[in-house]
């Protein structure tokens, strides 16, 4: 492989192995120095040997790069490691997990077009579906992700796109994506799944039949709070026609030294996730008996809502719990205030423990109507397991329900 060959577009040899394996060794493409940790090409521009190259380079007659905003070389072997990972043909990073989803809700779409999205997103997921497309002309139908009937009914004949997230955030639902995924496609849609909670070591979207997964790379992927990224896995077909030219003339580029470090963070993903994951389960089984506990949800347990769904398309649960203190904000306030090891911040996936009141900040501006019908409680709390010792977290979070 040349060194002005982008990863994406180049033969792999890594795709024989077993994901832990890409996850550290895919898509590298070394410079004339033949480096051992992946460049960092801090570069906005790239020379041509001749007029010629440079014209063909333009036409897309030869496959090397011509801005970092167009593509990178740092970038482009993140992307490369994440089609591996994930499955994909074809992938986009952007500047953020947002970015990735605005752009592939976006950017397939024209006015006219209509869109059904689940009811429990991210708050700022739901903004996209519920007050940006329909400034544009695109209509939007929310539904209860977890009622197949509403999706068939919010089926119209100029439905595009089906968009959703499993887990859910922050209530942990787990939505049927096999089933999801046929019902948009026996109306003429493509299923786009944000995958961020189950991350790609515990659920494969594209498998389940979804035609688009986004992440948030500045969750688990970075997992230790550093930079923000995104990125979008489909089909050559999907990311040639819609996304490549969107972010080509719109710009929410990832930046290299943020691809760089995305990199370093998917050499360890999966021992981080694996242990977090375990750490996870073995704190819900803690709190699921607390007194000061009126619910407690983790798709790893049998007494989740939708166990059967869990055990159907995921292989293990997640890093994120979701429980419910009795007494309310005051209370879950009084949790939040109490813990030593857990922070209180509003991101997640990190490798340090994080606590979240999501009434108060991710769904704050969701009415209080909304939140009850989503089942965000003034007393829900939000809680991801980080690498901590598992019996330090249960200490802390006991000690701090003491105090509820």
């Amino acid at each position: 492989m040349s060194a002005s060959t982008p990863p994406d577009k180049a033969p792999s040899a890594t795709l024989k192995y077993r994901p832990e394996t890409r996850m550290v060794h895919s898509g590298t493409l070394r410079s004339q120095f033949n480096e051992t940790s992946e460049s960092i090409f801090l570069t906005q521009g790239f020379v041509y040997a001749s007029a010629e190259e440079c014209e063909a380079r333009f036409k897309g007659e030869d496959p090397g790069f011509l801005y970092s905003r167009f593509s990178n070389p740092s970038v482009a072997m993140f992307e490369r490691r994440m089609i591996e990972l994930e499955g994909a043909q074809a992938a986009r990073a952007t500047a953020t997990g947002m970015a990735a989803v605005t752009t592939a809700m976006l950017a397939p779409l024209k006015a006219g077009d209509h869109v059904v999205a689940s009811k429990q997103l991210f708050g700022s997921c739901r903004y996209v579906a519920e007050d940006l497309l329909p400034r544009y002309g695109i209509e939007s139908t929310l539904v209860d992700g977890l009622d197949l009937d509403q999706w068939r009914k919010a089926m119209r004949p100029n439905t595009k796109t089906c968009f959703l997230e499993s887990p859910t955030n922050p209530t942990l639902d787990v939505l049927d994506i096999v089933a999801i995924a046929d019902i948009a496609h026996r109306g003429g849609a493509r299923l786009i799944v944000d995958n961020v909670f189950a991350t790609p070591m515990w659920q494969s979207p594209l498998t389940l039949g979804a035609d688009v997964v986004v992440y948030s790379a500045t969750k688990h992927i970075d997992g230790q709070g550093r930079c923000l990224g995104g990125i979008i896995l489909s089909s050559e077909e999907f990311i040639q026609e819609h996304i490549h030219n969107f972010l080509r003339q719109t710009g929410p580029a990832m930046s290299p030294f943020n691809a760089w470090v995305l990199l370093k963070g998917l050499e360890t993903l999966g021992v981080r996730v694996k242990a977090q994951t375990e750490s996870a389960a073995k704190i819900a089984d803690v709190l699921a008996q607390h007194p000061k506990i009126a619910r407690l949800i983790y798709p790893g347990r049998a007494d989740h809502p939708q166990a059967a769904t869990v055990k159907k398309q995921m292989s293990a649960g997640s890093t994120l719990i979701g429980f419910e203190v009795k007494g309310g904000k005051a209370a879950a306030f009084r949790v939040l205030n109490a813990c030593n090891i857990a922070s209180i911040s509003n991101n997640l996936g990190d490798a340090k423990s994080i606590v979240t009141h999501p009434a108060t900040t991710t769904h704050q501006r969701l009415t209080p109507e909304a939140r009850a019908e989503l089942g965000i409680s003034d007393g829900f709390i939000r809680f991801s397991t980080g690498l901590e010792h598992p019996d330090d977290l249960i200490e802390d979070l006991t000690a701090a329900l003491d105090k509820a």
